[in-house]
C-alpha cells in the first residue's frame, strides 16, 4: 500500500491539471451514510411501504409532500457533519494550484466547507432551497425547523430543496462544466464511488489525460481502465499523498 501511495504522490507532483470525481464514499468518513453500502440508507429496514428510491423521487415529492419532507429531513440532512481528511486534502491540492475542480455526486456541501472553490455539484445541495413560486432562497436550517411542508414566508409557496430527485434531469450547465473540466485534465482521480449511478458515472468517458486513478474501498467497473487502483480509505490515502508533496 505504501508503494501505491508513493506512486500517487509522484502522479500529483507531475500533474498540473487534476480533477477529482467523487461519490458517497467521500462523505461516509464524515458520518453520512452511503445509500448503497451494506450499512447504507437503501438497505435500512424502513417501516414504510415505499422504497427509499421512491421516497426521494419527484413523483413522491409531488404526491406525498409531507411524507417526502419527513424522510428528507430525517435521512438526508446531517447538520453536524464536518469535512474529513479527503475534503481537506482536496482543498489543499486546489490551493497548491494543481487541482482544478471537484465534481461530486454528494449534496452535503462539505467540499466547500473544507475550502474547495471550484465544485460541480451534479446532484445539487441541501444548503440551497428555493420557493417554487417566487424563487426566494432559504437555507437548510429553515427546512429542518419547518413543520410539515416548508412554506415560503414571502408568498406561501412550497420551498423545495435544490437537489436532483429521482426522475429529474441533471442541471445542463453543471454537466457541461464537469465534462469540460474532465476533458482538459491530465489526471483524473475517482474516489468513493461505485460508478453505478448514471448519467454521472458516464462522465469519466470524457477523460483523455495521462493518469486515471481510482480510490475506493471496493472494486468498480472502471478498475481495469485505471493506471492506479487503491482499495483503501479515501481520506487516509489522499491525506498521506498530499502531505508528502
Amino acid at each position: 500500500m505504501e508503494n501505491k501511495i508513493e506512486t500517487l504522490t509522484q502522479i500529483l507532483k507531475n500533474s498540473d491539471n487534476i480533477v477529482f470525481f467523487g461519490g458517497a464514499g467521500v462523505s461516509t468518513e464524515s458520518g453520512i451514510p452511503d445509500f448503497r453500502s451494506s450499512n447504507g440508507l437503501f438497505n435500512e429496514k424502513l417501516n414504510v411501504t415505499f422504497t427509499p428510491e421512491q421516497l426521494v423521487s419527484h413523483s413522491f415529492y409531488i404526491r406525498y409532500p409531507e411524507e417526502f419532507f419527513n424522510f428528507y429531513k430525517a435521512k438526508l440532512i446531517y447538520p453536524e457533519a464536518k469535512p474529513n481528511a479527503a475534503h481537506i486534502s482536496l482543498a489543499k491540492l486546489e490551493e497548491m494550484g494543481k487541482l482544478k475542480s471537484v465534481i461530486t455526486q454528494n449534496i452535503d456541501g462539505l467540499h466547500q466547507a473544507a475550502g474547495s472553490k471550484k465544485v460541480y455539484e451534479l446532484h445539487g445541495s441541501i444548503l440551497r432551497n428555493y420557493c417554487v413560486s417566487c424563487n426566494a432562497f432559504y437555507d437548510e436550517k429553515f427546512i429542518l425547523e419547518s413543520k410539515g411542508v416548508p412554506t415560503c414566508t414571502k408568498c406561501g409557496g412550497t420551498v423545495k430543496p435544490d437537489v436532483v430527485l429521482y426522475e429529474e434531469g441533471l442541471d445542463d450547465s453543471t454537466i457541461r462544466g464537469a465534462i469540460d473540466s474532465i476533458s482538459k485534465a491530465d489526471t483524473l482521480i475517482i474516489g468513493g464511488t461505485s460508478l453505478v449511478v448514471y448519467p454521472a458515472a458516464g462522465l469519466i468517458d470524457y477523460f483523455r489525460g495521462k493518469n486515471l486513478v481510482l480510490i475506493n474501498k471496493s472494486s468498480t467497473s472502471a478498475d481495469n481502465k485505471a493506471d492506479l487502483v487503491i482499495h483503501d480509505s479515501i481520506g487516509k490515502v489522499l491525506e498521506e499523498a498530499v502531505n508528502a508533496l
